[in-house]
């Protein structure tokens, strides 16, 4: 075998090896996406923390340096009402810790700290046209979504369950990415926030194929290419890989995130919304032994970092990561350190040559 069986996604997004690097917020950089596409796949520039001015800047990056298909990625929430007293009972919880540091705890009210797509993200995507445009937490608003998809891009977002695919493929997606339980970072759950409704890629990504007629990509626990042929064979067009990403040379991750995430066991990870609010997957680490690592007392999304930012700053410092969010899927042993762009085509290479057995 030479290409690829499904072709859907490559002819969709005119792209060459059917893998799509996670869009990782505070890790990737334009240099992974132009490496990740210029070996063929689909690099993935996510903007939710990210100013205009940011997004713009990179944008400018990427477009000066390839001419390949790339993926602009985006949250889609409403930043929740002020409320004083929420805040109050997290910092109370956290008072001891600001104790043990000697840090204040006398925070600003919470800032927003990751930003939905909105009118001036979306005039800001016409002028650079991404082939692709996802999103994540659902879809926004018809009008923005309309524009999306007059300027030619394709759309794609995420589902945790069955009725979250069917209901992006009714609103209007091109693909859809089913993102299984072992995947890193935010859940992209949007119907339900009931963790006990979310399922293993493996269970979910059959179910998901058979009840939608658009391409379907793979994401969660893929960091091989024995990931992405078993994902092929439950009828994955192409695959969509986060952690496996966090290791390579073009990723903007703290040397403590690094270094655990060389040297954590399988089952280091859990879901967690202390850090912002909302379910997450990452690595264990002290605040979540000890305050989770759910907590229905963590202010809600995105502002629950702004009480932790002292304890941050402070333990950070020192190297430590006890206190700060370090995503990671639960395939993190499998993840090599290599470019960006050599890992790309490994993985392409190596799943070619299993599917040829």
């Amino acid at each position: 075998m030479t290409s690829w069986p499904d072709r859907r996604i490559l002819d969709l997004f005119g792209i060459e090896l059917p893998i799509l690097q996670g869009p990782l917020a505070g890790a990737t950089t334009p240099q992974m996406v132009i490496a990740v596409s210029e070996a063929g796949g689909l690099g993935g520039l996510p903007c939710a923390m990210l100013s205009h001015d940011q997004a713009r800047t990179s944008l400018d990056i990427i477009r000066q340096a390839t001419g390949k298909p790339i993926n602009v990625n985006f949250f889609v929430h409403k930043p929740p009402a002020p409320d004083a007293s929420e805040g109050r009972v997290w910092r109370d919880r956290l008072k001891p810790y600001y104790a043990e540091f000697g840090v204040s705890g006398d925070v600003p009210a919470p800032v927003p700290g990751r930003a939905p797509f909105d009118e001036a993200f979306c005039q800001l995507i016409e002028g650079y046209r991404p082939e692709v445009v996802s999103f994540h937490f659902g879809l926004p608003e018809k009008a923005l979504l309309d524009r999306v998809k007059a300027f030619g891009a394709k759309v794609i977002a995420s589902a945790t369950t069955v009725e979250e695919a069917i209901w992006l493929e009714r609103h209007g997606c091109d693909a859809i990415i089913a993102m299984g339980l072992e995947a890193g970072g935010h859940r992209g759950n949007f119907l339900s926030m009931d963790m006990s409704q979310q399922v293993g890629l493996f269970a979910l990504l059959p179910q998901v194929v058979d009840a939608v007629k658009v391409p379907v990509i793979a994401a969660g626990g893929i960091c091989d290419a024995r990931g992405i042929v078993a994902a092929m064979a439950l009828g994955a067009s192409a695959v969509q890989i986060g952690t496996a990403y966090l290791l390579t040379p073009e990723a903007t991750i703290a040397p403590y995130h690094r270094a655990a995430l060389k040297s954590s066991p399988s089952d280091a990870t859990a879901l967690t919304n202390l850090f912002t609010g909302r379910p997450a997957r990452g690595i264990m680490n002290r605040l979540m032994r000890e305050q989770g690592p759910l907590s229905a007392e963590a202010p809600a999304f995105p502002t629950a970092g702004t009480t932790l930012a002292p304890l941050r700053a402070k333990t950070e410092a020192t190297g430590s990561g006890e206190f700060s969010n370090m995503w990671s899927g639960q395939a993190v042993r499998l993840a090599k350190e290599m470019p960006a762009g050599e890992l790309t085509r490994k993985l392409a290479a190596e799943a070619l040559e299993k599917l040829r057995r």
